[in-house]
């Protein structure tokens, strides 16, 4: 499902090149999980970034579903994204004006979805916010808010999910069901998932991991492959 070889990421700046990513190789199937994990400031969420094309690399090559989005411009890889990968945040990153049903539907709308309305109101009731989708973002706690999120992202279909730490926001009671339903959709969907974290647990229940010091990838690949 993803392919990266040899993928390096450096910035020029007036002290000099900072390197951020050095030679990070991995590989995963469709249906596994992987966990990016770390330090803060050792490349994790540019290395998310770069799986999932919203950055290119310096150097080196990533290969989504047999595409190549290295190589391709901006439009190329808005295209791949739009048709295999969806996307959780730390902070929600839910419209505001928007209620919660409008928030799931407005993806799958502009993807031409005759029955946008009613997946967007299927996946919210599969989260267990049934009886809130006409509820605004204001009017749900950050553990809802992260839900509506949630269902937005399934009810896309993505082939892989990026979660860059997606319970970061929450208290520790709530982030542990969050990450619950993460997984209970993931496997119910068949969705291949990275997700970046700094919770020993989360990292655990992914079936590869991958770590990172200082923009280097410790060791290969660990885990056991779905």
């Amino acid at each position: 499902m993803i392919e990266v070889s040899n993928i390096s990421k450096q910035v020029n700046t007036s002290e000099g090149t900072l390197r951020i990513l050095e030679q990070i190789n991995l590989s995963l199937e469709a249906g596994e999980t992987l966990a990016i994990i770390g330090p803060s400031g050792s490349g994790k969420s540019t290395l998310l970034g770069i799986l999932a094309g919203l950055d290119v690399p310096s150097s080196g090559t990533v290969s989504i579903d047999g595409k190549n989005i290295t190589a391709m411009d901006e439009e190329g890889r808005a295209a791949v994204r739009a048709g295999h990968v969806g996307f959780v945040f730390q902070s929600f990153h839910l419209l505001p004006g928007l209620t919660a049903l409008e928030n799931v539907a407005l993806p799958l709308e502009l993807q031409g979805m005759p029955d946008a309305l009613q997946t967007a109101r299927t996946y919210l009731e599969r989260v267990g916010l049934g009886e809130r989708v006409s509820h605004y973002p204001r009017q749900l706690s950050g553990g809802e808010q992260q839900r509506v999120a949630l269902a937005r992202a399934f009810a896309c279909r993505p082939a892989i999910l990026f979660a860059d730490e997606p319970t970061g926001n929450l208290d520790t009671g709530t982030g542990k069901k969050i990450n619950d339903l993460l997984f209970e959709l993931n496997a119910e969907e068949g969705t291949t998932l990275i997700l970046v974290t700094h919770e020993k647990t989360l990292a655990a229940r992914c079936n590869r991991r991958l770590e990172l010091q200082a923009g280097r990838q410790l060791e290969p690949l660990s885990g056991i492959s779905a």
